[in-house]
């Protein structure tokens, strides 16, 4: 059965994962409306576990603090429902995936000179189809990997169930033409949502990125 995250909980993995948004963005994400966002974040702002930084681009954020009590609730969360070990199959699952999708947004970004095919790679222009259509065709290959994944962790966790359908809507932005949605940060390109994937898992399951690298 999908168990539901609660919602102090879904607002704090919300900053966890996206890292700094605003008000609106955490209240579609948790599925709350703005005022009980709202007041959620002033509350959590109050036990020093979020701050809001003012600006010319304004929202909210983790402190230390925070970070700490997020990843509590999440182990809390992990032991009440006794899925770390199928949550732990899927990071693992993951990992053997992720290498090869970073290698892909490196060939996405870069391609062979035509000019000097053995130097140095360039800068990725889009002007050779053939090299675009081969990278979009292994990332359908990496699309059909990741999408089993999703829906084993959405069977476990709400909070998971709507990565497939993202991923699909990025992978079907890029065949259709529009490239942005491979890699570029700040929109829901195939990148952006791999690496909130990517997060939402070490936090679930309390590992520092730092040291699943150093173990990498």
């Amino acid at each position: 059965m999908i168990r539901p995250s609660t919602a102090d909980l879904r607002v704090v993995h919300v900053l966890r994962v996206k890292g700094f948004v605003d008000t609106p963005v955490v209240a579609e994400v948790a599925g709350l409306s703005e005022d009980e966002a709202a007041t959620r974040l002033t509350a959590l702002e109050a036990a020093g576990h979020a701050r809001h930084r003012d600006g010319r681009v304004s929202g909210w954020m983790l402190t230390t603090d925070g970070r700490a009590h997020g990843e509590a609730l999440l182990a809390d969360e992990l032991a009440d429902i006794g899925c770390r070990g199928e949550v732990e199959e899927a990071y693992r699952r993951f990992l053997e995936a992720n290498q090869g999708f970073l290698g892909l947004c490196t060939d996405w970004q870069l391609r062979s000179d035509p000019e000097d095919p053995d130097g140095e790679r360039i800068v990725n222009d889009h002007a050779d189809a053939a090299h675009d259509e081969a990278v979009m065709g292994r990332l359908a290959e990496t699309d059909a990997v990741i999408q089993p994944l999703c829906s084993a962790l959405a069977e476990l966790l709400d909070r998971f169930g709507d990565y497939g359908g993202r991923f699909a809507t990025a992978l079907s932005r890029v065949q259709g033409g529009d490239l942005d949605w491979f890699t570029r940060p700040m929109i829901e390109s195939y990148h952006t949502v791999w690496f909130e994937l990517h997060e939402n898992l070490l936090a679930t399951l309390g590992i520092q990125r730092a040291r699943e690298q150093a173990a990498g």
